[in-house]
């Protein structure tokens, strides 16, 4: 009474299996096979591309005739080939896209034919991506098949079936049961405390037991049960293993379909979006693909021919013409450093190793180094000013000021070339009132009223000495003395120099506009924002296009407006600049007017998708 439904059940999985042979076969021969295509924006007509199907008998020899279809033309008599030539559809290859905003942004097509679906399989596509010389993994496209998908989740269930067998409370360890009827029995004053929520301490409750409480839970625990679990627990990654042979993954996948009726082919319109790199031309698009069969690899696909997606970006029409300013050049030139060298109280003696003086007296002589290295420069005279704070008389103050800058005059004689040393000049400073004004005008913890108290000390002062016995009457001088007096106490370094084989006081030349060319290396490295704050100050082409670059079109508009209309970039930009901003009649004014001036710049508007309304508008889509 089986036979019937018995049969039928092995006659069903027979085609089955005959029907994923054939797929096999199918797809290993390459009859079919994944594709990867550039999507079509428009329908495009399907064009022949003169593959000819022969009717025919060719000889064995390939110098042999072919034998054709032919009939009779009715006109002329004559015998006219009928064999058919077939359309076949055009497939491109490649696709221009742009870059906007250091962002662009592919979409390619991926085609799985119906042949290459069975319910028993996954289709395992890894697209990536090469860009310059790196290969980038894309998100894979799993085609999973129903009873595929059915036995994962039947791994998955195993599994959670056996970690539902893993005891996780640990008093399934211990018979409680027969603990409780061995006190109730023969410890019924114990037993009663179960109810009691009082604590009794562990010596305690020895006294009463008799045994400790480690004893008693040794011997009524199950230890087979307890090591049992804990081999189910050491074999917990062993048995994912076992069970679920291909994980459901959700990382780094981007499509996970279950096909319950693979009746047609599957296509997939993959959109990736990505950070540009500066100078990058193209990338390109192809796959990688695996079948699997129960958690096994059947078979890999061959790489299908790859997708090239040329890259457009504004950086493309950059004027990276050098730009030079003109400046003014002077024969005589001046520069200054000064230094904190301090003095022992009284003393013109020059001690490197009181406080900084080391590294500040380093310092000077590397500035005097870098100025004798100099081949364009001489040295006219170097004038060092030493300055006191305004403690102890004006005229002490005088003497001890010439003897400091003699003292440092002296100290770096030496290393002066011998040429030079006859420009090494020395003056005094007795005490520096101007930059203790400034100190105190600038000073944060002084209260006003105190910083107006002193500033009106110095500014009305006649007489250096009766200033300093105001200021020490005042609440304030403590202050005075020990934070802003010490910074008076420096040396300051004046270099006098001229241009050599330079006559003229002035002379007017240009040089490059490094600051202008750093604004054109930000374009072509995508760096926008700093193009921007660059190039602002130039109002000009380029300070226009890194507006546009950045997506500020108003700023963008403002300055294309003050350009010489006459130029085609110029135009070509605002034509740009307007479509976004939505102004398209004024649009296709400039546009039109670009392209009388340059018609090449309609290829460039192939390139920018907001020319693309413009393009088609002129009826030139191209």
């Amino acid at each position: 009474m089986y036979s019937k439904p018995l049969a039928l059940t092995v006659s069903l999985l027979l085609m089955l299996s005959c029907s994923s042979i054939v797929k096999m076969h199918s797809i290993r021969s390459g009859e079919v096979s994944v594709s990867l295509s550039v999507p079509e924006d428009e329908p495009i007509e399907e064009e022949p591309d003169n593959e000819i199907v022969i009717d025919s008998i060719r000889g064995t020899l390939s110098e042999g005739p072919i034998i054709m279809n032919a009939i009779k033309d009715t006109e002329t008599g004559e015998m006219v080939a009928t064999d058919v030539i077939n359309a076949s559809k055009v497939t491109a290859r490649f696709r221009n896209v742009a870059e906007r905003a250091g962002y662009v942004s592919i979409s390619f097509d991926i085609t799985v034919p119906a042949a290459m679906s069975d319910s028993e399989w996954q289709l395992k596509i890894l697209p990536f991506m090469g860009i310059q010389n790196d290969t980038v993994p894309l998100d894979a496209i799993y085609i999973t098949g129903e009873r595929y998908r059915a036995g994962q989740l039947r791994g998955y269930e195993r599994y959670r079936a056996f970690l539902s067998s893993i005891i996780t409370d640990s008093t399934d360890f211990i018979r409680i049961r027969q603990l409780e009827i061995f006190l109730e029995r023969y410890y019924p004053e114990t037993y009663a405390m179960k109810r009691d929520s009082s604590y009794v301490p562990a010596p305690q409750a020895e006294n009463l037991f008799g045994v400790t409480q480690r004893d008693a839970l040794v011997h009524y625990s199950r230890h087979l049960k307890w090591r049992r679990n804990e081999r189910r627990k050491d074999r917990m990654d062993m048995m994912f293993e076992r069970y679920v042979k291909d994980p459901i993954v959700s990382e780094g996948v981007r499509l996970d379909t279950v096909l319950v009726d693979a009746d047609g082919d599957f296509l997939y319109r993959y959109v990736h979006t990505f950070r540009s790199r500066p100078r990058l031309k193209k990338v390109t698009v192809s796959l990688d693909g695996k079948l699997y069969e129960k958690g096994e690899c059947i078979y890999a696909f061959p790489f299908p021919d790859e997708l090239t997606f040329y890259i457009s970006s504004l950086a493309g029409l950059v004027d990276d013409r050098p730009k030079y300013r003109s400046y003014v050049l002077e024969r005589n030139v001046y520069d200054n450093t000064k230094a904190f060298i301090d003095f022992h109280q009284g003393s013109a003696e020059v001690d490197p190793e009181l406080g900084d003086n080391e590294s500040e007296l380093r310092r000077v002589l590397k500035c005097v180094d870098d100025v004798v290295a100099r081949d364009d420069l001489e040295l006219d005279s170097l004038v060092i000013v030493a300055s006191c704070s305004p403690e102890g008389s004006f005229r002490s103050n005088r003497r001890l000021s010439a003897a400091r800058s003699e003292s440092i005059r002296e100290y770096i004689w030496e290393y002066v070339p011998n040429g030079w040393r006859d420009s090494l000049k020395t003056s005094e400073l007795p005490e520096n009132w101007d930059q203790l004004e400034r100190l105190v005008a600038n000073d944060t913890v002084l209260k006003a009223r105190e910083i107006d108290e002193v500033l009106t000390v110095i500014r009305d002062m006649k007489d250096p000495d009766a200033a300093e016995k105001k200021l020490s009457q005042m609440p304030q001088y403590r202050y005075l003395r020990e934070k802003l007096y010490p910074k008076l106490r420096s040396v300051s370094f004046d270099f006098h120099l001229h241009r050599v084989g330079m006559h003229k006081d002035t002379v007017h030349t240009t040089e490059l506009d490094t600051a202008y060319m750093a604004g054109i290396e930000a374009m072509k490295e995508l760096d926008y924002k700093r193009a921007v704050t660059i190039l602002r100050p130039y109002d000009d082409y380029n300070a226009a296009l890194a507006f546009m670059s950045a997506d500020y079109n108003h700023s963008a508009l403002d300055v294309l407006g003050r350009l010489d209309a006459k130029e085609p970039k110029v135009c070509y930009l605002m034509a740009m600049v307007l479509v976004r901003l939505e102004q398209y009649a004024e649009a296709r004014k400039y546009f039109e007017l670009c392209l009388a001036y340059d018609p090449y710049m309609r290829h460039r508007a192939n390139l920018d998708p907001e020319m693309y309304v413009l393009v088609n508008d002129d009826g030139n889509n191209h």
